[in-house]
């Protein structure tokens, strides 16, 4: 679903957070936890800062909750050998790393009927006769625009925050883990929602990647980095039993609140109200200026293929601009990868029979009714042929 504020209930799940719908579905609070860790784990927010609207529609475009979590067939199935950064790289071989800038930032877009001018912190201008932006909508409240965004653009990328994500690895001697016993993941309300394992394929450096997310994350930001580590420590040699733990040979840790041109990770996430009223100017154009980044897209938004989709889009809309190509070519389907085709998920029999509450409610209602109506007929068999009577001239009626 590309645009999830003309779904029949948009409205109402947008003027509620995903806490909201917890606190009024989950019975226990042990289940109201859960909910809280995978909110942390996937958007890297509280429940009660996101949108229940954008909840469900991130989980929509991530093709579900099971393939959004899944490890094996799953979106947190597969890492770049050498780190992904060389996708950067080659694309910059492809069209001359002499035409791609870095280090300076863009601060100012002028536009007019001819073009656009891009002005930078170093001084630098550079004309184009169309530019896309692949920022973060946050973001881009610290570029002056010339003319100025329309209202609703400029009121949106105000209300656009992104994650709060620290991520940290520590690298030991030996996976302790592993010889104890345990595969090395970990789920906790305690810290950080989610860890694995990451020592590499062939078993050399022995790892644990840890993500610190949601309001953890924004409390440990305050400490120091040795403190920090020291915590994970503890909190490792707790959880796995072993004192090693506390002996990592080296900590490496990325805190994505503090980079500058990012202001958080993994992705904007939307508070109650935003994608109702301010939706639909998402990936508007303005004039010759166009909007990808991985927001924008309509599948898997907040990973690496929703950044190619939209960058591949908003590519389209300038080709479409300039008559290269038809209006209706600017959406186009990803095609399969004949190299890694999506996998069916496998489900558990229990997992397809399992009932939600409501149903589970009804059946055990139902059921009692039944049994009730049994007792009775067995107790008394003429009443038997009383709701037999009843029954049959009811039907009679009806017919």
């Amino acid at each position: 679903m590309a645009n999830p504020w003309e779904c029949a209930n948009a409205k109402e799940w947008d003027s509620m957070t995903a806490k909201e719908w917890f606190d009024k579905i989950c019975w226990c609070q042990s289940t109201k936890n859960t909910a809280a860790i995978l909110t942390r784990t996937i958007y890297a927010v509280e429940p009660e800062d996101v949108s229940f609207l954008y909840f469900l529609w991130y989980l929509k475009v991530g093709h579900g909750f099971l393939r959004v979590m899944q490890t094996e067939d799953g979106a947190q199935e597969r890492k770049f050998e050498g780190g992904s950064q060389q996708i950067c790289e080659k694309i910059a071989d492809l069209i001359g790393k002499e035409k791609v800038v870095c280090n300076s930032p863009v601060i100012k877009l002028e536009q007019s009927e001819d073009g656009v001018i891009v002005r930078t912190s170093d001084g630098s201008t550079y004309q184009a006769k169309h530019v896309i932006s692949a920022l973060a909508p946050t973001l881009l409240g610290r570029i002056a625009f010339s003319p100025p965004l329309p209202p609703l653009k400029t009121q949106l990328i105000q209300r656009f925050p992104m994650g709060s994500v620290i991520k940290a690895i520590l690298f030991y001697e030996n996976s302790y883990w592993s010889e104890n016993g345990y595969n090395g993941t970990v789920g906790s309300d305690v810290i950080l929602p989610s860890a694995c394992d990451d020592t590499k394929p062939d078993g050399s450096y022995p790892a644990i990647v840890a993500f610190i997310n949601g309001k953890h994350a924004r409390e440990m930001t305050q400490l120091t980095k040795d403190e920090r580590k020291r915590i994970l420590c503890e909190f490792f040699a707790e959880i796995f039993e072993s004192d090693e733990a506390l002996r990592p040979v080296n900590y490496v840790e990325k805190n994505w609140l503090t980079e500058e041109f990012s202001g958080g990770c993994y992705v904007g996430v939307t508070p109650p109200g935003v994608l109702t009223q301010f939706g639909p100017v998402l990936r508007e154009p303005y004039g010759r200026i166009y909007f990808a980044g991985t927001e924008t897209a309509t599948e898997w938004t907040g990973y690496m293929e929703g950044g190619v989709q939209a960058g591949e889009r908003a590519a389209r809309e300038v080709l479409h601009a300039v008559g290269k190509i038809s209006k209706d070519e600017i959406w186009q389907d990803e095609p399969v990868s004949p190299d890694l085709p999506v996998m069916p998920l496998i489900t558990t029999k229990w997992e397809k029979v399992l009932p939600s509450v409501p149903a589970f409610i009804n059946f055990t209602i139902f059921s009692a009714i039944l049994c009730a109506g049994a007792i009775v007929v067995v107790k008394k068999p003429s009443l038997f042929d009383a709701i037999k009577t009843s029954l049959t001239n009811i039907a009679t009626l009806q017919l």
